[in-house]
């Protein structure tokens, strides 16, 4: 099993719904609204690395709200 933290840019206004959005996905195990330079961290799980990434790929960033993002693969 493959853990990751995916971090969300949201449009202006937007990161609450984002959250409930992604909430909604597979593979993801918890979504909050933060503050910082990103506003919605993801904590997904997947069987594969490239589950996480064809996810992200595909899935979040054809969100429109979805600004730009960043993906963190945990090593242990």
């Amino acid at each position: 099993m493959v853990q990751a933290f995916i971090m969300i840019e949201a449009d202006t206004g937007r990161a609450e719904a984002l959250q409930e959005t992604v909430r909604e996905l597979g593979g993801v195990a918890e979504a909050n609204v933060v503050a910082g330079d990103y506003d919605v961290i993801i904590e997904a799980e997947a069987e594969e690395v490239y589950d996480v990434i064809g996810a992200v790929a595909t899935e979040i960033r054809s969100f429109g709200d979805v600004v730009d993002t960043k993906t963190y693969i945990c090593l242990e």
